[in-house]
């Protein structure tokens, strides 16, 4: 593993564990916006559980723990929430400064150099 891979794994579990803390305390309000209607769980319990899972695998991200296995994990995981994101657009819900439909169609893609990092920053398509 590299220089550059150690430190943007680090900065990846870092800010990963920086949302999870949000999702529980400061941004709640904000990530409730991103829930999709179809999700059986409440709003309240899908963010809260989602912010438990974020922080579980920042910390396991930044740790080097099963390094491989957790980036295959976390780009799963940036999958997985994509569909709130979508849901956001869509739905025409404001949060975190997304306050028109221009702002969270750009957002959309900026998920696809969060799986690039998480898979890249933990060598998990090194086999």
């Amino acid at each position: 593993m590299t220089a550059s891979q150690t430190i943007a794994r680090i900065g990846l579990g870092g800010a990963l564990v920086f949302a999870g803390i949000g999702h529980l305390t400061f941004a709640r309000d904000d990530f409730r916006a991103q829930v999709p209607r179809w999700v059986p769980l409440s709003e309240d319990a899908t963010v809260l559980a989602s912010g438990v899972v974020e922080i579980v695998l920042g910390a396991a991200i930044a740790s080097g723990i099963a390094h491989k296995r957790v980036g295959r994990f976390a780009a799963a995981f940036f999958v997985a929430v994509f569909p709130g994101n979508l849901s956001q657009w869509r739905n025409h819900r404001d949060a975190f400064g997304l306050d028109s439909d221009l702002k969270r169609l750009l957002r959309l893609p900026m998920q696809v150099p969060l799986i690039a990092v998480a898979l890249w920053s933990t060598g998990a398509l090194d086999d």
